[in-house]
């Protein structure tokens, strides 16, 4: 039975090749209707960790958790945890009932002492809907706080709130293959080639038939290689650029004025402010090095405006101060164009982990209950969360495949943060970086270990089955165990029984069931008849009056475009992924072939540059430790790019608490540094 990769949000499809207990070989379905046929080399060879020697096999209690709460302890858990074995220097190895008792003890005593907002939880998007869906569940209703999020908020978090701004639904519109359909793709702050190479492979073959390609980034990125169009931006001026694509497009009327008329509203107000704006391609001709900006922007208007137009991008869009208005800048592009509700024509955010779009879909985000329901109570926001913490505010929280003191920024103040909880409880494969700060640990099935539905970029939901077996528990199970000791309302038997549950809470749900995925996965909405939808918005966008809303929001210079105007020389770090290794590369890492490929972080400069091979890189915020360094003329003077997989580097030490203005999204993108150079010997 094919089941789904366990990497970035394209879901490709997968079969399994196992001996012994073993996973042996991983296998392309054939006819994949995401991967296509095809699995990238994380796909491939990036299974060895389901059998690591790594592997987290046992439940962890941290001594110094142990020191602190044995005198305040009930009796009875006084007498159990007498028998406690060491595991290393940091860990007691515990019994699951121990670790369960002990959590659900400590927990109710937090909530006593500090109320129920100084619990919460984070995580979710590694895991199945399954676990995502209870695990907010959990939090809402178990301990009764409002505080949940996943990883969603260092990535895509901006594309759901532009996109509900603008369409009311901050989704894919559209399937991979409609890459085929299209007759220019747009593509702009994604290194597809390297976070997802299966759609780029799509690309490149919808290249050779004919359709005209729009590449844009900071720096000079593989697909480049592919595109009629390759444009090379300044660090924090997406929004800049996008809006100056669509002044173009309304200077020149080129606008798809029916599609306007009948599908949307405010675009005479949009109109009226963007043509007021100053800020527009005109600026990039003061910008030495980016001059030929302007007459790109001139170029790709008249592409996009007259021809079917598909528009992708991913981080590279979305971690900065406005991501959710480039976000939304895109939707006006495309409603202005007509470009959206058709085969060939639409919005594709590029998600970069296997369950962030369902984590979200189920209800893992502070302001949003599962179906994107108003919630209750809005709870706080990974960075509230922090906050919180350091106030003394903030003292339990739950993990769950969320490693936040190593994928999220201000590193030196979560550190300091977390010291300021009672409770830190993880639920994870591997002992990574937050697993190692925890009070309790908890070893979990991998996907390969276990059933459980995720939701890729494209809204297709996947069934994963087991293909080896593993004594550990699911997380589900972990939280049940917990909650059952709380208030005793979880009585599931299977991760079957929990889905059948949430598709009457999640409506766009509604027709799936682990019968009907078994032999196909699925598009949302996903009707009673099991009917699926490939593209959304074809007669009606999901906003509450169906129509499609313009919103214009101004650039604001700052940042490199400001050192650029003033002429003065600053170095710009930004970062990425390495097509070897996903996330923390915890998972990745353990294959020889994958680690191979790439063993560390390297930091690529251009060659005007001379800092000889190893430099520290500092900012306001923190340092990072020594890196390599790889020089290219494929990075611009003054900017620096690196990627952010191994925690040892503390590259996300770099970056502060700038964020998103909407929601809060981390500026990952862009931090002005310093270089300290390393002599020999001292990295």
């Amino acid at each position: 039975m094919n089941s789904v990769c366990a990497y970035c949000g394209v879901g490709c499809e997968i079969d399994v090749e196992v001996k012994n207990n073993k996973i042996t070989k991983v296998l392309a379905v054939k006819d994949g209707l995401s991967s296509g046929g095809e699995l990238c080399i994380k796909g491939r060879y990036g299974f060895d960790f389901a059998n690591s020697e790594n592997r987290l096999k046992k439940h962890l209690i941290s001594y110094k958790f142990i020191e602190k709460n044995a005198p305040n302890m009930p009796f009875e858990l006084q007498i159990r945890i007498g028998n406690l074995y060491e595991y290393d220097h940091l860990f007691y190895e515990a019994p699951f009932s121990l670790a369960v008792d002990i959590v659900a003890w400590k927990v109710k005593e937090i909530i006593k002492k500090y109320g129920r907002k100084s619990v919460g939880g984070i995580g979710g998007a590694r895991t199945s809907l399954e676990n995502g869906w209870l695990f907010q569940k959990f939090i809402r209703e178990s301990l009764n706080s409002p505080n949940i999020d996943n990883c969603a908020r260092v990535c895509h978090s901006p594309s759901l709130s532009g996109l509900m701004m603008s369409i009311g639904e901050g989704a894919s519109s559209n399937s991979f293959d409609d890459i085929y359909e299209s007759e220019v793709l747009f593509i702009i702050g994604s290194n597809i080639t390297e976070a997802q190479p299966i759609v780029a492979n799509r690309i490149i073959k919808a290249k050779k038939r004919g359709v005209k390609v729009v590449v844009i980034d900071v720096r000079e990125i593989p697909l480049m290689k592919f595109a009629d169009v390759s444009v090379i931006l300044p660090f924090e001026s997406n929004l800049l650029f996008l809006n100056s694509i669509a002044k173009e497009i309304i200077l020149n009327e080129m606008d798809n004025k029916e599609f306007i008329k009948n599908r949307c509203r405010d675009f005479t107000l949009y109109k009226k402010q963007i043509l007021a704006d100053r800020n527009d391609k005109t600026l990039f001709e003061k910008l030495k090095g980016y001059e030929i900006v302007k007459s790109q922007i001139e170029e790709i208007a008249t592409l996009i405006s007259k021809n079917k137009t598909l528009f992708l991008w991913g981080l590279g869009i979305t971690e900065h101060l406005d991501g959710t208005e480039a976000v939304n800048a895109i939707s006006n592009l495309a409603m202005m164009t007509g470009n959206i509700g058709k085969k060939g024509g639409g919005v594709l955010p590029l998600r970069g982990q296997n369950n962030v779009q369902g984590c979200c879909d189920v209800g893992c985000l502070p302001y949003y209950a599962p179906d994107y329901k108003q919630p209750e109570e809005i709870g706080l926001m990974t960075p509230d969360m922090i906050n919180e913490m350091l106030k003394g505010n903030f003292k339990g929280l739950f993990c769950m495949g969320e490693d936040l003191t190593h994928i999220h920024t201000n590193q030196n103040k979560i550190h300091e943060a977390i010291h300021n909880l009672e409770l830190l409880v993880t639920m994870d494969l591997f002992i990574n970086d937050i697993a190692k700060n925890s009070d309790i640990v908890f070893g979990v099935k991998s996907s390969y270990e276990k059933y459980g539905v995720y939701v890729n970029a494209e809204r297709r939901l996947h069934l994963s089955v087991p293909y080896i077996q593993n004594n550990l528990p699911d997380d589900w199970e972990i939280l049940q165990a917990i909650e059952n000791k709380i208030t005793n309302r979880f009585h599931y038997n299977s991760t079957e029984e929990i889905f059948t549950d949430l598709t009457k809470e999640v409506k766009r749900y509604e027709g799936a069931t682990y019968e009907r995925l078994a032999k196909k996965p699925l598009q949302w909405p996903i009707y009673k008849d099991g009917t699926d939808s490939p593209i959304l918005h074809t007669e009606k966008f999901s906003t509450k009056n169906g129509k499609g809303h313009f919103h214009y929001r101004p650039y604001k210079i700052r940042g490199h475009i400001q050192t650029l105007l003033e002429n003065r020389e600053k170095f710009y770090l930004t970062t990425g992924r390495n097509i070897a290794h996903y996330n923390n590369s915890i998972q990745t890492k353990e294959s020889e072939k994958l680690l191979k490929r790439y063993s560390d972080d390297v930091l690529l400069v251009n060659p005007i540059h001379k800092f000889g091979d190893t430099v520290i890189l500092k900012s306001k915020y923190g340092e990072s430790n020594p890196l390599k360094i790889r020089y290219t003329k494929k990075m611009r003077p003054f900017t620096f790019y690196t990627t952010f997989h191994f925690a040892k580097n503390r590259i996300n030490y770099l970056f502060g608490d700038e964020a998103d203005e909407k929601v809060k999204t981390a500026k990952f993108k862009s931090v002005e540094v310093e270089v300290i150079k390393v002599k020999n010997g001292d990295s």
